[in-house]
């Protein structure tokens, strides 16, 4: 009977409220057909704290639906063009219903979501010499030969075969790819049951981030869409911690809730003739939640970026896509589509060869129609496609959507903790 009184003065059962508008990252485990109702199966990403401790861990389960499709206008033009006539859409989700690790079903209320997308951890390239304009050429055309391969040899490559063939199709069946995430917001509090710590493991937690107090490991969430396209230097924006940072001690020296004020230092808005958006920005003033500001120097160590946005970040923190090779696609487009009026050797093989621009039906077109020319004019429209992409339409922007995930890492004038809070 005293050791059950013992046990139940060590820990006991209490509610834990997570607020509303916390933001949870969910990142799709199966692909799913893009329909309206179909079920949705994610795993959390990133650990939910409140007070300081890990009161949703990650890898939690989350299920959801997708409520609503909203048509792709952009996508379905650029398609159109190639000869794909699939009416493309943007998946509209909402997640309510939390899997907790021993089991238990909660359910949740969340805002819905449309900018999932499969996202790619970014950190700055360890710096490099810079060279000249061939030798920067020659290294990022050896990664990109790198990155193919990658793909080719990475699991899963049966799969992305079949969806390879489906995309040189005039229609084919959408889904939700595997991996695809969005962050959403809790719209209501979600209470939790957990056990209590002892009073000395309260500050216990997950001891991730710096041992010393010269440089924190901060990880946060925008509060607001930045992109190059309207950002001009100066402008400020705020970023929430969401992981409480220790020291060597354990002590909490940056509380989970802290703001982060940044300020852009360069912006390039993307242009015509492939001219690309270019964003850089730093952090200058941490918030805590005590009411304490101090200035800080904070640069962006990593960021969960839309996959297909091609960015990378440089050593000093920019962030611009990636370089790309405007010359190389079409000239080689333009010389198979020469071979369409070679008079030598088989007419069927040179109109294989040349007609480029359609994808699968395209080539048979190319081939039924038993004309050089018309074989050639596939390929060389093809050719004109890539062209445009690549040197005469508008380049990219850099666009990081409210609740992206950022890493910074940032030096501290002084402790924060030298400064008593309201309980002290």
């Amino acid at each position: 009977m005293l050791g059950l009184l013992c046990s139940s003065s060590v820990a006991q059962t209490t509610s834990i409220q997570i607020p509303a508008r916390t933001p949870l990252s969910i990142q799709l485990l199966q692909h799913v057909p893009m329909k309206t109702g179909e079920s949705l199966e994610g795993r959390l990403l990133y650990p939910v704290y409140v007070d300081n401790r890990i009161v949703v861990p990650a890898g939690a389960t989350l299920r959801g639906t997708v409520i609503q499709l909203d048509s792709d206008r952009s996508r379905r033009i650029h398609a159109r063009l190639r000869g794909d006539f699939t009416p493309f859409h943007i998946p509209v989700v909402r997640f309510d219903e939390l899997v907790l690790p021993d089991g238990a079903l909660e359910a949740i209320v969340s805002d819905s979501a449309k900018d999932g997308a499969p996202i790619l951890r970014l950190s700055p390239a360890p710096g490099q010499k810079k060279g000249s304009v061939v030798s920067r050429q020659i290294a990022a055309e050896k990664q990109r030969l790198k990155d193919a391969a990658a793909q080719i040899t990475a699991p899963g490559r049966g799969d992305r075969l079949v969806q390879f063939i489906y995309t040189q199709l005039p229609y084919h069946p959408e889904r939700i790819e595997t991996g695809t995430a969005w962050t959403v917001d809790l719209a209501e509090p979600l209470s939790l049951r957990s056990m209590d710590p002892r009073p000395e493991d309260r500050d216990k937690a997950d001891p991730r981030g710096p041992t010393a107090l010269t440089e924190w490991r901060l990880r946060a969430y925008l509060q607001e869409t930045i992109s190059s396209a309207n950002r001009k230097i100066g402008d400020t924006f705020q970023a929430v911690v969401s992981e409480p940072v220790l020291n060597a001690e354990h002590a909490v020296v940056v509380p989970q809730g802290s703001v982060l004020v940044g300020e852009i230092t360069q912006t390039k808005a993307a242009r015509s003739f492939g001219r690309q958006g270019k964003l850089r920005f730093r952090f200058r003033q941490l918030k805590l939640p005590t009411g304490f500001t101090q200035p800080v120097e904070g640069t962006l160590a990593g960021v969960d970026a839309n996959k297909s946005a091609n960015l990378q970040i440089d050593p000093e923190g920019g962030i611009a896509p990636k370089p790309q090779n405007r010359v190389l696609l079409p000239l080689v487009l333009t010389f198979l589509a020469g071979r369409g009026l070679d008079d030598d050797g088989s007419q069927v093989a040179h109109s294989t060869v040349a007609s480029n621009g359609f994808g699968i039906v395209g080539r048979i077109v190319g081939i039924v129609a038993s004309s050089r020319n018309v074989a050639a004019g596939i390929g060389f429209y093809g050719a004109a496609l890539a062209f445009y992409d690549l040197c005469l339409a508008r380049g990219h922007n850099v666009v990081f959507v409210k609740n992206t995930r950022i890493e910074v890492t940032t030096t501290p004038a002084r402790s924060p903790m030298n400064t008593p809070s309201p309980s002290q």
